[in-house]
């Protein structure tokens, strides 16, 4: 088995690039809609000094690493790829599928993952089985925290796209505060039922217990 340090840093490597994943994904949807402005700003890359975000990629996993003294979960995110949604060929729908097209995709890795473990647990050795554990509960969790409906999360897209007319004051309010907000659930153990979810969703899965 790997020491706690290794699974840490593997742990930071697989956060990062889920992230970085996720928010490519929004982007090419974009670009496939008629929106180029991901491509412009450089944004379509793996590169992740072109995603990264001072507080949410670097300030925030440093702190939840240091409370919870190494143990996660170790959560963050990335610059927002940026978006013109008046670019979409597809006016009506575009920003929805755009916004859902994030937490999909960290699903769908997620899952791919989980069932590798499943289908291949036997040949594969335990430290082997505990990366791709690691795998999939972070996509599985960077998917469900991203369905909030809390601004910046995708979750907000989703639900202003479904506001009937009368909300733009609770709109504004959210757009206002919603950072603020999504910070105090943070930090005050609301990541505990997300991390809940991850795992039943893991053992669904996987069919086996997370480590």
């Amino acid at each position: 088995m790997f020491t706690s340090t290794a699974i840490t840093i593997f742990s930071l490597i697989v956060l990062l690039f889920s992230v970085i994943i996720h928010e490519l994904a929004h982007g090419y949807v974009a670009y496939s809609l008629g929106d180029p402005t991901a491509k412009y700003a450089g944004r379509l890359t793996l590169n992740p000094l072109k995603h990264l975000d001072a507080f949410g990629s670097v300030i925030l996993p440093l702190m939840l690493l240091i409370a919870s003294a190494g143990q996660g979960p170790i959560f963050g995110w990335a610059k927002p790829v940026p978006i013109n949604p008046y670019n979409f060929k597809d006016q009506k729908w575009g920003a929805l599928k755009v916004a859902i097209s994030g937490p999909a995709t960290n699903f769908a890795i997620a899952v791919i993952f989980g069932l590798l473990i499943r289908f291949l647990n036997m040949p594969l050795s335990a430290p082997f089985i505990q990366l791709l554990s690691i795998i999939v509960i972070y996509n599985f969790l960077w998917g469900i925290f991203n369905l909030i409906p809390m601004p910046p999360l995708d979750g907000s897209w989703i639900l202003f796209r479904f506001f009937p007319p009368g909300f733009e004051k609770i709109k504004m309010f959210l757009e206002q505060y919603g950072l603020f907000i999504l910070i105090f659930f943070i930090f005050f153990n609301g990541l505990s039922w997300l991390n809940s979810l991850s795992t039943a969703l893991y053992v669904l899965v996987t069919g086996a217990q997370f480590f």
